[in-house]
């Protein structure tokens, strides 16, 4: 299974994207400690990982403490060692989901309400809200995910443009 493991860290003056290794990585904490390691002294670190253009997991760090990790389909931990490292553990359901934020009743043609909130064939895993905080809802990102035809490679690129590090991101894919 390839993957492509990308962190993005926030300091002071701004967002740094590093490659991340994860071969040999042993638990969640292993990775979590490969994230811390990009920046040690980072007020904000993200790690998107993405494998064989199906899956997508998003590991967030708040000033090196506090493992968040959202997964876009648990299938990942069957899939895979690695998948089963980082989302094998975590609920099969997702968090972090507002009422607020359901799709609307379909009341005339919209088409963002004939759409699924969730991928029905997907199973997301772990904490959807991680980037709530930061201009990424829990409902936006799932629709990212489950939106038919989208790769993990575009929702990063939509995430990371949201938070303002699309441009270190994509760097790092032209090496």
């Amino acid at each position: 299974m390839s993957y492509f493991a990308a962190a993005v860290v926030r300091d002071d003056s701004g967002w740094t994207a590093a490659e991340v290794n994860l071969r040999g990585a042993t638990d969640i904490e292993d990775v979590a400690d490969r994230l811390r390691d990009v920046d040690q002294d980072a007020d904000l670190s993200l790690l998107f990982v993405e494998a064989d253009d199906a899956y997508l997991v998003i590991m967030r760090l708040d000033e090196g403490e506090d493992l968040r990790v959202f997964g876009s389909d648990s299938a990942y931990a069957e899939e895979s060692r690695l998948g089963a490292l980082l989302v094998g553990d975590l609920k099969t359901s997702v968090t972090g989901l507002d009422d607020t934020e359901e799709p609307r009743p379909s009341g005339g043609g919209d088409e963002d309400t004939e759409q699924p909130a969730v991928d029905p064939e997907a199973d997301p895993v772990g904490e959807a809200d991680l980037l709530a905080d930061l201009g990424v809802s829990a409902q936006k990102l799932l629709n990212l995910c489950a939106q038919e035809g989208t790769m993990p490679a575009d929702v990063t690129a939509e995430v990371c443009q949201v938070l303002g590090c699309a441009d270190e991101v994509e760097e790092l894919r032209e090496v």
